[in-house]
């Protein structure tokens, strides 16, 4: 199996000076369009901003290529009032991808605006042939731009229904030719142990021939007082190295996703000192160890 590996960029100079020597290192990078581009306060215009023309630089310095992977797509969105901002985002993502050249893009699972607002995180969705219908049908809107997209398995901190059905509705999802999974490990880690679980038992139900790009990442709990009631959930947060359950995931799925392209390392902006350069330096090597034995 020939599987590249990638790293996320992030839009802060201080993770791009200290990780510049790990870009070398990888297959590709791996881009959040919406870190690319901002409003004009005066014209309401949107346009590249300095972070779309840093990471062309970083690309051309490396000769690496780019994967796109999106924060607000909002899928599962269905208000009408929403679709300008949709066409919008959609217009923005493909004049990225005449500049960048996107291997493939994703979005998470999930509705990021609601109301004409936009929330931090994704919100689940109804797990119904009607939602799965929607965002289906923004998949093939957006292979107009970029051929290859998908969805990733997301952490939500309420569900509409039960986490271990979520394998058929992501099958319903995924039914056309070119539209793929990204498998997030942690996610489903985190998943498991916020709705008490079996992550093996989610794995098993998961069409894993649409995996198209795994990402590892870390987290951590919550901090004491987060919740009213004292519960300690597990966040997904991409501010501290893969957990090594993540990692053993990762031996155990690799092997069956017979049509996988990349796997990503994830970090987040304002999460990385000279410290956190090394665990990165090493995740990376680990990565490449797992894969070769496959």
């Amino acid at each position: 199996m020939t599987v590249a590996v990638g790293l996320t960029l992030q839009p802060e100079p201080a993770y791009l000076e200290l990780l510049a020597p790990r870009f070398a290192e990888v297959d590709y990078l791996e881009v959040t369009p919406e870190t690319a581009w901002r409003r004009d306060v005066s014209t309401g215009a949107i346009e590249p901003n300095g972070f779309w023309r840093e990471y062309l630089r970083i690309g051309a310095a490396h000769d690496k290529p780019f994967v796109a992977h999106a924060v607000h797509g909002s899928f599962g969105t269905a208000a009408a009032s929403d679709r300008p901002r949709q066409r919008e985002w959609q217009e923005m993502v493909a004049a990225m991808q005449a500049a960048f050249g996107f291997r493939w893009l994703t979005d998470h699972l999930g509705a990021s605006v609601l109301g004409d607002r936009g929330v931090a995180l994704p919100v689940a969705l109804p797990m119904t042939e009607v939602a799965a219908r929607l965002v289906r049908e923004r998949l093939l809107s957006l292979q107009q731009v970029v051929p290859d997209v998908g969805v990733e398995n997301s952490v939500f901190y309420f569900l509409l229904g039960d986490w271990l059905d979520e394998p058929r509705f992501l099958a319903e999802i995924l039914s056309s030719p070119h539209t793929h999974l990204l498998l997030d490990l942690h996610n489903a880690w985190t998943m498991a142990q916020n709705s008490g679980a079996d992550v093996d038992d989610y794995l098993a139900r998961l069409d894993l021939s649409r995996v198209i790009e795994i990402h590892l990442s870390g987290g951590r709990d919550s901090p004491d007082g987060w919740l009213p009631d004292g519960r300690t959930l597990r966040l997904d947060s991409h501010d501290d190295a893969v957990p090594e359950p993540v990692w053993q995931l990762f031996e155990r799925v690799l092997p069956r996703c017979g049509n996988l392209r990349g796997v990503t390392l994830e970090r987040m902006e304002g999460t990385i000192d000279e410290g956190a350069v090394s665990t990165v330096r090493d995740e990376l090597r680990r990565m490449r160890e797992v894969m070769a034995h496959v």
